[in-house]
């Protein structure tokens, strides 16, 4: 009986026991997708988006027009005729609207000092691993330069060559001077006695 595991029916284990099945899922297939209920929204997008508003309340310009609207607000509501006013004295909508800001404002402002943050110890670990690397390959050129000036110290420079040779060549010099004082040919001997014969 062959066992049929998408159907969760009973199987034979090698043991001659029985156990439920369950569906496997297959790794070679991508999973279907779930349906979800809250709205899915890409994080670097809408961390981008925060990061744009948190800058801008942070300039003068939002200042300034933030002060705009709410002395607009205010003369509005004060000198506007009755009907047209929508927020009267102690202007409770206005404190409502700016209490909302505010509370959007201070997460939006946590959420791209985070992403910076984020970014400031990704910068930060690059450079310490450059400096790491800066620092090893002048260790390796210290060693190297210290290995080369070894190694001139034993090789012979153009100076100590030059005084070498000229050494060599005054030895040569005397030795030769020294065989001509001495040194009396074959040919001057035989000359010699011919004319001492005669």
């Amino acid at each position: 009986m062959a066992p049929d595991r998408e159907a969760g029916r009973v199987e034979r284990t090698p043991a001659g026991a029985t156990a439920t099945s369950r569906p496997r899922a297959r790794l070679d297939q991508p999973r279907p997708p779930r349906h979800r209920i809250l709205p899915e929204w890409d994080p670097e997008a809408f961390g981008r988006l925060s990061e744009r508003i948190a800058r801008f309340l942070g300039t003068g310009r939002f200042i300034v027009w933030m002060t705009i609207v709410i002395i607009v607000w205010v003369l509005w509501n004060i000198f506007a005729p009755r009907d047209l006013r929508f927020d009267n004295y102690p202007f409770i909508f206005l404190t409502l609207m700016l209490s909302l800001q505010a509370s959007y404002a201070a997460p939006l402002i946590l959420l791209a000092q985070n992403r910076q943050d984020d970014r400031d110890r990704v910068n930060l670990e690059q450079d310490r691993k450059q400096n790491e690397r800066s620092i090893a390959d002048t260790e390796y050129l210290t060693r190297e330069i210290a290995a080369l000036r070894i190694g001139l110290g034993e090789v012979a420079t153009r100076d100590w060559i030059r005084s070498e040779l000229q050494d060599m060549v005054k030895e040569l010099e005397e030795r030769r001077d020294g065989h001509r004082e001495h040194a009396v040919f074959p040919a001057e001997r035989s000359r010699g006695r011919d004319v001492e014969d005669r």
